[in-house]
């Protein structure tokens, strides 16, 4: 197999892409078919559309498959446009059931059922019970396409259907033992197989400690128990414990990417529009709602300035750190955020216990508060000669960074316990929350001491 680097990349295609051109077939196979499948995906990215139709007279639709499978969706979408009904549907036969799906859901219904009912019967009965469970769940992640045994099989009779059947599994690894009724009774690996006699029964050598997920758990908390117990794979179950399939290691990356996109467009208020693919026009569409709604807090808080006018008229230098009061407040809330997503999502705030979490934030937010005030209040010293003045504004960043804290930590905890997504406590909802607060905070203090100042 060829792996190409920087410096080999470039040469190479450009021989894959000639041998196209001239529709040379041996010499494209013999190159393109030495590569990775992923490098074979982006060499054929390279192509125009009358270079990657010599692809698909090339290679079989077993070869192509693997190529499909490496192609995002919409890139999917494009290309399948491209194939031929026939070639298409074998292509979909030779393709795991999951990335099948994966495809077709993102498809009109008229065109999921055309393509399903061009593909093999059991090929296709297994996209379709995926494509039945909802999205986001263990169901609608697994693979149909694993080997499943028995206790009373003998390591020699693994082994030889392993030969049989092996190549065709996403994944051969772990061999999970069912019982008459396809009940997952039992575990075992490739190392426990070539490690024990052939004549030895799989019931001797299987652990009968299963870690499994249920059909309908969320695909978050698969991805974290694979992540937790160091696993290739995770076998899926119904409520009777059936056997439905696996979810593998590949996918969970795939889905803690997906998770880790949402969480970030939540967080930044722009859930669904992270993808610049995206036309301006459908990015503005779904950023809009969220700052029209964040401008009426704004509107609040300019109400907020309103009530402390006479304040403001008697010190008017008052209003010159309104900006950096505000900033800093809703900076210190969103860093609280940050941390408070990211400890329910890993499950270590279970570990360390509410409370806990919010006085560390607390007391992180007053030692920074503190650490700020100082150098502040003694700036305003120097510069303004208003000593008082440099203790209005220190005091006020100290309270507003340390409710600020509690803020960004406390609202996901709210959330989450409403079982919603905490990401949706979004960096400018907390920003636009902690402004209000910490101007009135500030106010406060100043009203309270205006008669000094």
């Amino acid at each position: 197999m060829v792996e190409l680097n920087d410096n080999t990349r470039e040469e190479y295609i450009h021989q894959i892409v000639k041998a196209a051109i001239e529709a040379d077939i041996d010499t494209f196979r013999t190159m393109f078919l030495e590569l990775h499948p992923k490098d074979q995906t982006d060499v054929f990215l390279h192509l125009e559309e009358s270079e990657r139709k010599r692809v698909y007279e090339s290679l079989s639709p077993d070869e192509f498959a693997e190529v499909f499978e490496g192609l995002e969706v919409e890139e999917q979408k494009e290309i399948a446009l491209e194939l031929n009904d026939q070639y298409a549907a074998d292509v979909f036969n030779n393709m795991y059931a999951d990335d099948v799906a994966n495809f077709l859901a993102e498809l009109k219904q008229d065109n999921v059922t055309d393509i399903l009912k061009a593909m093999d019967k059991e090929d296709a009965a297994d996209v379709r019970e995926l494509l039945a469970y909802d999205e986001e769940t263990a169901g609608s992640i697994m693979t149909k396409e694993f080997i499943a045994i028995r206790a009373e099989d003998t390591v020699s009779d693994v082994i030889e259907l392993l030969r049989r059947e092996g190549p065709d599994a996403e994944t051969i690894y772990y061999l999970y033992v069912v019982d008459a009724n396809d009940r997952l009774a039992g575990v075992t690996s490739i190392r426990d197989l070539i490690t024990s006699v052939s004549t030895a029964k799989i019931e001797d050598i299987m652990s009968t400690r299963v870690v499994s997920v249920n059909e309908k758990t969320d695909q978050e908390e698969v991805a974290q128990l694979i992540q937790k117990y160091d696993f290739l794979a995770a076998p899926v179950v119904s409520d009777e414990n059936v056997l439905l399939g696996i979810v593998t290691v590949d996918d969970v990356l795939d889905v803690l990417e997906e998770e880790a996109t949402e969480d970030l467009g939540e967080i930044t208020a722009s859930r669904g529009s992270t993808d610049v693919s995206l036309t301006s026009f459908q990015a503005a569409k779904k950023r809009a709602p969220w700052i029209i709604m964040l401008m009426f807090f704004g509107l609040i808080t300019a109400e907020v300035i309103g009530t402390f006018e006479e304040t403001l008229e008697t010190v008017v230098l008052l209003a010159a750190f309104i900006p950096m009061i505000m900033g800093s407040a809703g900076n210190t809330g969103t860093q609280s955020l940050a941390v408070s997503v990211r400890a329910l999502a890993t499950g270590t705030i279970e570990k360390r216990g509410l409370s806990k979490t919010i006085l560390r934030e607390f007391a992180t937010g007053l030692m920074i508060g503190v650490m700020s005030g100082a150098v502040i209040a003694l700036l305003l010293a120097v510069f303004y000669q208003d000593l008082l003045l440099g203790g209005v504004v220190g005091i006020s960043i100290i309270l507003s960074l340390g409710v600020a804290s509690v803020i960004g930590t406390t609202i996901p905890l709210i959330i989450n316990k409403l079982h919603l997504d905490p990401a949706i406590a979004s960096g400018p909802f907390i920003t636009t929350l902690n402004d209000l607060i910490s101007l009135m905070i500030y106010f406060s203090v100043a009203t309270s001491l205006i008669q000094y100042l």
